[in-house]
């Protein structure tokens, strides 16, 4: 039905497509009346706010938060599904490669699933199918019987090819952030490549992406350093073809002995007045919050520079994820019994 590698594509359609959809998404209102609900009047909420068919869907054989957690994975996967069919020529090709991320995140899903013995329905529940890997692939990676296995046939699919001293490190170690810093990497490097540099819009999503970079960078400095690692060991992890975090900046951030030395570099960057007091306070958790919250108005900021480019799609994706995360992060921490302040606390609004 439609030309998706010829042509720069049909922005203006999509473009209003995705428009009228992020219209529909919760405000701060909504999650303020969900802070003071039970999961299940949560449940009921996010039914009448648009993901009545996939609770319905799923109702025969989940229920209660497993029914809610899934529920919303589905739907942002089907969403995004939708936006891609719907979208033609160049449009669809960076799209395309954007979303590859969810096959990295349902691949960290698979592992961590069988390495903490879940069976095959309790890992379907946490996989987003919205990348290259359809439905069957991911079935494939789900009956495969062991880590190798997995890996093995995850890089004939995503044409991955995993570095012996990556898949040592991983089977010496069982950390499974060696193998999810090596797929973060090669996915932005990958994503960076691909982009065609020759028409207007794709060039502006070339430097949304590398400024994307910059943040994954910063925050990947800013976690390591919190477990002590400095120097070489963090530059191992750092993705190239970021757009203003140079590598001297890098080397220096890499360098800093711990996240209160990494401030007066941190103040320089373009987001460093938005993370300054999570960063001061020392609380990782609330400086990968003043993050994301960031790259939301970064995105929204693209958006309206460039309203007729991939951005606007971008910005409405990541507003669909932070939505679905919200939505999680009242269930789980109402069902954990967390007041409603702490709560409201770990939302992006």
């Amino acid at each position: 039905m439609f030309r998706r590698n010829r042509g720069k594509g049909n922005y203006a359609y999509t473009v209003a497509r995705v428009k009228a959809k992020k219209s529909l998404l919760m405000k701060e209102d909504d999650y303020d009346k969900m802070l003071m609900m039970t999961v299940p009047e949560i449940s009921r909420y996010i039914s009448e706010a648009g993901y009545s068919k996939e609770m319905t869907d799923l109702a025969g054989r989940l229920s209660g938060i497993n029914l809610l957690e899934h529920a919303t994975y589905l739907n942002m996967a089907k969403v995004f599904g939708s936006i891609l069919l719907s979208s033609t020529g160049e449009l669809y090709e960076m799209v395309s490669a954007y979303l590859d991320k969810w096959d990295v995140w349902n691949l960290k899903v698979i592992l961590r699933g069988k390495s903490y013995g879940l069976d095959a329905d309790g890992i379907r529940e946490d996989l987003v199918p919205a990348g290259r890997l359809g439905a069957e692939s991911l079935e494939k990676l789900v009956a495969s019987d062991s880590d190798d296995d997995i890996l093995a046939n995850f890089g004939k699919m995503a044409h991955v090819v995993f570095p012996q001293e990556v898949l040592s490190a991983y089977k010496a170690s069982g950390n499974l952030g060696v193998i999810e810093d090596f797929l973060e990497k090669v996915h932005y490097e990958r994503l960076i490549r691909s982009i065609d540099l020759s028409t207007r819009p794709s060039h502006i999503f070339y430097d949304y992406v590398r400024e994307e970079v910059d943040l994954k960078n910063f925050e990947t400095i800013l976690k390591l350093k919190a477990e002590g690692v400095y120097g070489d060991q963090v530059m191992k992890y750092i993705i190239r073809g970021g757009r203003k975090v140079d590598d001297r900046m890098l080397s220096l951030l890499a360098n800093a002995e711990d996240v209160g030395s990494m401030i007066p570099e941190a103040s320089q960057l373009e987001f460093g007045e938005e993370i300054k007091e999570a960063l001061e306070s020392g609380n990782l958790r609330e400086t990968v919050l003043a993050l994301k919250k960031y790259e939301r108005q970064k995105a929204k900021k693209f958006s309206r520079l460039y309203p007729l480019s991939v951005i606007p799609v971008i910005d409405y994706m990541l507003n669909k994820e932070n939505e679905v995360r919200n939505i999680r992060v009242i269930a789980r921490g109402t069902e954990s019994g967390l007041d409603r302040e702490t709560i409201k606390g770990l939302l992006v609004i």
